[in-house]
């Protein structure tokens, strides 16, 4: 299949990093991005919490903050699309710019503080979407709300019936104040809380599993507590990991002294470090996503090997397309086939063996 991104990605990223993210969503949304081949690899499918996703690269937030196209998305190839961050109240966000593009580093950096349309734009869009493919919902909360929980509680509440699983954001570095809450005091009352409202919104039928994403940069002690929060049954699943205030002394570009969360290829090895730690304090119990870096087939590969059921990029589209999904899949098929693995779950954790 032609790469149309081989000619379109040098003008696209000609363009405001900002700017040019709000034309694809645009064009995505026109239809005029070509949908990417179906593969039919059997041995990608896995299901978990009782869903079947058809491959295990899912889209990670942050770029469809509104719920505008997941299903031009899921066409993509993607197995899974997740939407938002979204807040309670519409909110626009840090000033710009807000948003780096580290060409020389494979990397992005961005301060965009859960820019978003609302609660009530992104539900009315997901309720007119035909239930086709996997969606998950982002919740974040607003910057001036001084009860992180609320904020919380009504974005499970009035998006768990329109989601097959919600995430509770609470590891981005651009609301001040956010990170704080993966304490565990503060962690296990917001869990508790916002677990209430989902219950209390699915009074019957199936309750969409509840994930929590956290930050790459804690320590030891912070990841041993949310092992612990996860294993005490608030939780369903793990992302990991969110972007990092890090910055290696190995980046390049000029923009590297920007505030704001890093992505890309500099997250690759501290996220998959902190996989790798998730999944030994979990004991293999919980699903755990993969996220931060993801580039290549064998990236992918070493994030399920390091323990993750399901892995999600976004950042490495920038530099390389949305045909990177395929590529992505493809590989990672081959790569299941050359070491013996009949699924894609016979391989999670396998390098803790």
């Amino acid at each position: 299949m032609f790469d149309y991104f081989k000619l379109a990605g040098p003008i696209i990223r000609s363009l405001d990093p900002e700017k040019a993210h709000a034309l694809a969503v645009r064009a995505l949304a026109c239809g005029l991005v070509p949908d990417q081949p179906r593969l039919n690899l059997p041995a990608l499918e896995t299901t978990l919490w009782g869903l079947r996703f058809p491959n295990p690269v899912g889209l990670a937030a942050g770029f469809d903050k509104n719920g505008e196209v997941p299903d031009a998305m899921l066409r993509q190839g993607f197995g899974f699309v997740e939407v938002g961050s979204v807040t309670p109240r519409p909110q626009p966000g840090n000033p710009r710019p807000r948003m780096f593009r580290l060409s020389e580093d494979a990397a992005v950096i961005n301060r965009m503080g859960f820019n978003n349309e609302g609660l009530d734009a992104v539900a009315r869009r997901l309720e007119a979407r035909p239930r086709i493919g996997i969606l998950g919902a982002n919740l974040g909360k607003n910057k001036d709300t001084e009860d992180a929980a609320a904020d919380y509680e009504k974005g499970a509440a009035r998006l768990a019936p329109l989601s097959d699983y919600l995430v509770i954001n609470v590891s981005s570095p651009n609301t001040p104040g956010l990170r704080s809450l993966q304490g565990r005091g503060q962690l296990e009352s917001l869990v508790g809380r916002t677990r209430a409202a989902l219950d209390g919104a699915i009074a019957s039928g199936r309750r969409p599993p509840l994930l929590l994403k956290i930050a790459p940069d804690l320590n030891d002690e912070d990841l041993a507590d949310i092992a612990a929060v996860a294993l005490a049954g608030a939780l369903d699943g793990l992302i990991v990991s969110n972007t990092t205030i890090a910055r290696p002394d190995s980046l390049r570009s000029p923009q590297a002294k920007e505030t704001g969360g890093l992505s890309g290829a500099p997250l690759f090895e501290p996220s998959t470090a902190v996989l790798s730690r998730m999944y030994a304090l979990t004991r293999g119990r919980l699903p755990l996503v993969g996220v931060g870096g993801i580039a290549t087939p064998e990236q992918a590969y070493a994030k399920i090997r390091a323990g993750a059921s399901l892995i999600q990029l976004y950042s490495a589209m920038v530099y390389q397309g949305p045909g990177l999904v395929t590529r992505i899949n493809r590989g990672l098929a081959a790569l299941l086939a050359r070491d013996g693995f009949a699924t894609l779950a016979d391989a999670v954790g396998a390098g803790h063996r």
